[in-house]
C-alpha cells in the first residue's frame, strides 16, 4: 500500500485507540481527575487497580507510540520531496510522541514500585512521607512538565503544520485543513493550566476530543485517496 493509505490507517487506529484505553482508565482509575488528589489517595487507588491497571497504562503509553509512527509517516504522505516541511514536521512529530512516551511510561515501570512500598503494612510514616515526595517530583516533572506541558506545545505545533499543509494539498478539502487548526489552539490552551488559567482544562480536554475526531476524518481522507 502507498504511503498516505498506510498514514490513514494509522490515523484511524490512534485516535481510537487512545479514547478507548483513556475510557478505561477513566472507569478504573477516576483518570485524570485522580491526577489532582492527594498522593496517598493516588497511591492506594493504584496498587488497588492491580496488573489489569498497570496493563492499561502501558497500553496507553503504546498509543503514543503508535502517534509517533504516524506522525512519522504523515509529511511524506502530505507533501513528499518537501526539504523544509517534511524534516521539520517529522522532527516536531517525534518531539511530540517522546514527551508523551516520558511522561507515561512512569504508571507501568516505577510507580507500581512507589505504590507497593507505600502501601506496605510494615511501612513507616517516615518511609510513606519520602515515598510521597519522590512520587510528587516524578509527578511534578513527568507528568506536568514533560507528559503534559511539552505534550500539549509539540502535539499542537505538529497539527498546525499538518494542518497547514493539507490547506494547501489537492488530497483534501481545504475546510478540513482549517478545521485542525481549531483543536490545535485549544490543545496549547492547556499549557496555561499550570499558569492559574481555569478555563485551560476544560478547553484542552473538549479540544482532544475535537481533534480525535478531526484525526479521524483525516485519516478516511487519505485512506480513499491514497
Amino acid at each position: 500500500m502507498s504511503i498516505p493509505k498506510w498514514t490513514g490507517i494509522l490515523f484511524i487506529i490512534v485516535p481510537i485507540a487512545f479514547n478507548v484505553v483513556f475510557f478505561l482508565l477513566q472507569r478504573a482509575f477516576e483518570y485524570p481527575d485522580i491526577l489532582r488528589k492527594p498522593t496517598d489517595y493516588i497511591l492506594i487507588r493504584f496498587r488497588q487497580g492491580g496488573k489489569q491497571l498497570i496493563a492499561l497504562w502501558y497500553a496507553f503509553t503504546f498509543t503514543a507510540i503508535l502517534f509517533g509512527i504516524a506522525g512519522v509517516l504523515a509529511p511524506h504522505a502530505l507533501a513528499p520531496g518537501d526539504a523544509i516541511f517534511v524534516p521539520v514536521a517529522t522532527a516536531v512529530a517525534l518531539v511530540a510522541a517522546l514527551v508523551q512516551i516520558l511522561g507515561l511510561i512512569r504508571w507501568p515501570f516505577v510507580v507500581p514500585h512507589l505504590a507497593r512500598a507505600y502501601t506496605e503494612p510494615t511501612a513507616s510514616q517516615g518511609a510513606r512521607e519520602a515515598i510521597a515526595i519522590v512520587f510528587q517530583a516524578l509527578h511534578r516533572y513527568a507528568g506536568v512538565a514533560i507528559g503534559e506541558h511539552l505534550g500539549y506545545l509539540f502535539t499542537s505545533l505538529w497539527t498546525v503544520l499538518i494542518a497547514s499543509a493539507m490547506i494547501r494539498s489537492s488530497l483534501f478539502p481545504s475546510w478540513l485543513g482549517w478545521l485542525g487548526l481549531v483543536p490545535a489552539i485549544g490543545i496549547l490552551a492547556g499549557v496555561l493550566e499550570e499558569a492559574g488559567f481555569k478555563p485551560a482544562g476544560p478547553v484542552n480536554a473538549l479540544s482532544y476530543i475535537l481533534w480525535s475526531v478531526w484525526v479521524v476524518a483525516t485519516g478516511v481522507f487519505m485512506v480513499v485517496a491514497g
